[in-house]
């Protein structure tokens, strides 16, 4: 089985991910590589640690882009919408890891984004790209979630599911590194405002909140009130949650690690394991681990996990989506293991 791919976007963090799993997926043949800005220049320009580094990187706008079976969008917010709605309606399968697709309704985007979707239509029509927990086999228009919604709804879901958490609000507080932001010139993230700190950022406001409680809302069936606080880290990548929510009557730690276990036990890419995940754990791969315990003290459920930012939350998971829409196991040319130190 071959199946042509492109990327739009191919200098970005996200970008340079996508390109280095598909030059070594066993089905996928790589034909176009796209760029935003970095039109005209060779990859090896923007990404020098990648083989092929020869390959021109071509426009983004659909009218350039050859007819293949899938395309990934790793573009900057606002991009996609217009590129991602014509080469959908070409019958390609289309995964987008940007912002432009993943919410549901012309209203929740404005409240995120604080402007109208210029294709509202489009919204609902894209399936929710997070395997776990939706179901993406045959789709063809995906929008694959964000980081921080990936890391808490793979810790909370099962455990709403199975009535483990009473009602009321949740608390999510993420700590991710700097990769996260992409790939941008931004006085903030340079190494001297970086280095040596921890921020909380967003705080209140992030566009980010109205995802996560979209998708408690999507997988469970009744959404949730989330507070929640992102914080930039001095690392590279690596993304960890800490999700608290109130425990139901009865719940205790062996019910909410049944609860995850069983909801994982045939999902090859997470793994439930008895101690906090740490970051340095699934950093170079596509898996997420996951735990939970209860706070006897307060009554209140600690769940926590562990991604690659760039990986479970970006660019593998992109493939998982594909490799799915298109009929393949979900874990094909996919990295099962990180690396350390």
């Amino acid at each position: 089985m071959s199946v042509s791919v492109a990327v739009l976007g191919a200098s970005g963090y996200a970008g340079g991910e996508l390109v280095r799993l598909l030059d070594e997926h066993p089905a996928f043949d790589l034909v176009y590589l796209g760029a935003h800005r970095r039109a005209g220049d060779v990859l090896g320009s923007v990404h020098p640690h990648l083989t092929g580094g020869e390959r021109v990187l071509g426009p983004s706008s659909p009218d350039d882009v050859p007819d293949t079976d899938v395309v990934f969008l790793a573009l900057p917010h606002g991009a996609s919408a217009e590129i991602g709605h014509p080469l959908a309606e070409r019958g390609t399968v289309v995964v987008d890891l940007g912002s432009d697709f993943r919410l549901d309704t012309p209203a929740r985007y404005r409240h995120a984004y604080g402007s109208d979707h210029p294709f509202p239509d489009e919204l609902g029509r894209w399936v929710y790209g997070l395997p776990e927990l939706v179901d993406v086999a045959g789709r063809r228009r995906v929008a694959a979630p964000g980081c921080y919604p990936t890391a808490v709804l793979l810790a909370l879901v099962p455990l709403l599911r199975a009535g483990l958490v009473a009602p009321g609000g949740v608390v999510a507080d993420c700590l991710s590194g700097v990769s996260g932001a992409g790939r941008k010139l931004s006085e903030d993230l340079l190494f001297g405002a970086v280095d040596e700190g921890v921020r909380a950022y967003g705080v209140a406001t992030h566009r980010h909140r109205p995802e996560i409680e979209m998708g408690i809302g999507l997988t469970v069936g009744e959404e949730r009130p989330v507070t929640f606080t992102p914080h930039l880290v001095p690392m590279q990548r690596g993304l960890a949650a800490t999700v608290t929510a109130p425990a139901a009557e009865g719940a205790d730690t062996a019910a909410v690690r049944r609860a995850l276990d069983e909801a994982y036990a045939r999902r090859p890419f997470v793994e439930v394991i008895d101690r906090p995940p740490q970051t340095r754990w699934v950093v170079g791969s596509n898996r997420a681990l996951v735990t939970a315990v209860v706070d006897e003290h307060t009554g209140r459920i600690v769940a926590l996990a562990a991604i690659d930012n760039l990986l479970k939350g970006a660019a593998g998971q992109a493939v998982q989506c594909a490799n799915l829409a298109v009929g393949l196991p979900e874990e094909t040319g996919l990295p099962m293991a990180g690396w350390m130190p």
